[in-house]
């Protein structure tokens, strides 16, 4: 059964329960690892899941909390001898940057790493990221501090949408529309990012059935962040835990 498990909730500033948002997604063969801050195999492990079965990288925009555990990801694959290719995706100046950070460890140098493929993601609305028979995964800009991506992914038994990092976007209620899931950043009223009360407004705006908060200040109440959330929607509303699994 397709699931989302969220390895990191927390917004900018993490703590010990809380790490920077990122999330994985499983459908099928294909194990999806959505952004990339610390250092992933920590919470991959803590939510039983192999590094090795990592077969797909998104990474939505190049913020330190996104982004600062790509190398040490790449690094620990290799040490652990991985040989299957591993897919990553994002926007052409995000792709760039991470290829700069890899050069400052001189990483062509490192014998015998396995295949490493970026596909760029074109700034479009609805863009196909790749697809098979158990998942299909797509891109659409976000409404961010710089140029950032929400996903949609799409499976048999129903559909996510993830914001990633955004203010209030059409694009991305557009992406979310007839999702089953929508996971919405709950950042606050700050420039580039949604309260919870604004993923509220979207969630119903979109029709989906159940609203999860990710990327929110680990030290809000959860309960004023529901309360904000409900406020605006008449669906399940869910403050989202570090290693909390979810079925599609």
């Amino acid at each position: 059964m397709p699931k989302v498990t969220f390895l990191g909730t927390a917004s900018a500033i993490p703590d010990a329960n809380h790490q920077n948002a990122h999330i994985v997604i499983k459908g099928g063969n294909r194990v999806v690892l959505v952004d990339c801050p610390g250092n992933p195999f920590v919470r991959l492990h803590q939510a039983k899941i192999n590094p090795l079965s990592i077969t797909d990288l998104i990474l939505t925009h190049f913020h330190p909390d996104h982004v600062t555990g790509f190398p040490l990801l790449l690094m620990d694959l290799w040490l652990i001898k991985r040989k299957a290719p591993l897919m990553i995706y994002g926007l052409p100046g995000v792709l760039e940057k991470c290829k700069q950070m890899m050069g400052l460890y001189d990483w062509d140098e490192w014998n015998d790493f396995f295949p490493v493929t970026f596909v760029e993601c074109p700034n479009i609305e609805g863009s196909l990221l790749f697809a098979s028979e158990e998942i299909k995964v797509w891109a659409s800009p976000a409404e961010h501090l710089i140029p950032s991506i929400s996903l949609k992914a799409s499976f048999v038994e129903g559909s996510i949408c993830y914001s990633g990092d955004t203010a209030p976007s059409n694009a991305v209620v557009n992406l979310a529309k007839g999702c089953d899931i929508l996971i919405h950043e709950a950042t606050g009223n700050e420039n580039g990012h949604s309260s919870p009360g604004d993923a509220g407004k979207i969630a119903q705006t979109a029709g989906v059935k159940r609203l999860f908060l990710i990327h929110y200040p680990f030290d809000r109440n959860p309960k004023v962040l529901l309360q904000e959330a409900k406020a605006n929607f008449s669906g399940t509303v869910v403050v989202a835990e570090d290693l909390m699994v979810v079925e599609i």
